[in-house]
């Protein structure tokens, strides 16, 4: 019988405290420490660790949860002793950094998967059929909405000070999933705002994209915007988001539309004469951090190419790094940029 791998979980804040739990509740897998600069994070059941180099435990993977800047730095020791790795997203603050690490644990042997869990809900790989399988025909434009207001004790942390623009921490998740759903982005245009906390980082903003496809798009998004529609909301996957279950994201092609997650899919009409009928598609259900869970035991294992490679994410992190970009350049001048 294969023995469970020993994971590491370096960060313990919002979303490293899940990856805990996720460990803790996975067969094939024990806790073999945490590490963060709170000890106030410790783990009851496994050693804690204040620093990286301070780890003196046997470990088979390591789950890298800790602010964007720490990525690469954590992800070149990891490399260096060999461990797999678990990297969340962004996975790391520049694209050369992300190319830099893909380099480092290529030639250290360590296999990588990055933190894009969407890409592990059933509905998501649903969605992601449609669209590709001609079922609205050619796709056309899309429209999504993430809007929440964060409360304001999650930029106690001093790197959120800073750094706490949605964008690199939330649409980063958007732009992947769109990425994987509608393929490549080409063009990106669009406004940024800072109008509540005027802190100095993008805040809210409207951004238009066009995909190699020929296909369109359009995000609106805000941190400072209690709304029905986010993917957390509407799909209830992270505990720390109330849940609305209203969709959050609409497709449409040349023959028909698809709305997510409620999955629905509206066909039958030639032009507008016609009213197009709707049917509910079906999707499994899964907790996404589970399912990622499982597949990085496969990927330490070789037994599974990841899903999302540091090559991958590096794409969807190159367009988000572009919209930031934009985004915080009109904040400082006011007009409207354009990318290529």
């Amino acid at each position: 019988m294969t023995q469970p791998k020993r994971i590491l979980v370096i960060g313990a804040g919002l979303i490293g405290s899940r990856h805990v739990a996720a460990v803790h509740c996975h067969p094939g897998c024990v806790l073999a420490g945490v590490v963060d600069a709170d000890p106030a994070r410790a783990d009851e059941t496994a050693p804690f660790f204040r620093d990286l180099f301070d780890v003196d435990v046997p470990v088979d993977g390591a789950i890298i949860a800790t602010p964007t800047g720490l990525h690469h730095p954590q992800g070149v020791h990891c490399a260096a002793r060999c461990w797999h790795m678990l990297i969340e997203k962004p996975v790391a603050t520049t694209v050369e950094q992300a190319h830099d690490l893909a380099q480092i644990a290529a030639r250290a042997g360590v296999r990588c998967l990055v933190g894009h869990h969407r890409r592990y809900h059933p509905a998501v790989d649903v969605l992601r059929e449609v669209v590709g399988s001609g079922a609205i025909g050619d796709p056309i434009s899309s429209t999504l909405i993430w809007s929440v207001r964060k409360p304001e004790d999650y930029f106690s942390a001093l790197w959120r000070q800073s750094e706490g623009s949605p964008v690199m921490i939330n649409l980063v998740h958007d732009i992947d999933l769109l990425r994987f759903v509608l393929g490549e982005i080409t063009d990106i245009c669009g406004f940024g705002a800072q109008p509540q906390r005027a802190a100095g980082r993008v805040e809210s903003g409207a951004v238009a994209l066009r995909f190699a496809s020929g296909a369109c798009g359009t995000i609106s998004f805000a941190d400072t915007a209690p709304s029905p529609w986010g993917f957390e909301a509407a799909t209830g996957e992270n505990p720390n988001i109330a849940t609305t279950g209203q969709d959050m994201w609409w497709i449409t092609g040349t023959s028909g539309a698809v709305s997510f997650p409620s999955l629905t899919l509206w066909t039958g009409a030639r032009d507008w004469s016609q009213a197009p009928s709707p049917a509910r598609l079906e999707a499994q259900r899964a907790v996404p951090l589970d399912a990622q869970l499982g597949h990085f035991l496969e990927v330490i294992d070789g037994t599974a190419a990841p899903i999302i490679s540091l090559d991958d994410a590096a794409r969807s992190l190159q367009a988000t790094c572009r919209i930031e970009a934009l985004l915080a350049a009109d904040i400082k001048t006011g007009d409207m940029a354009h990318v290529v």
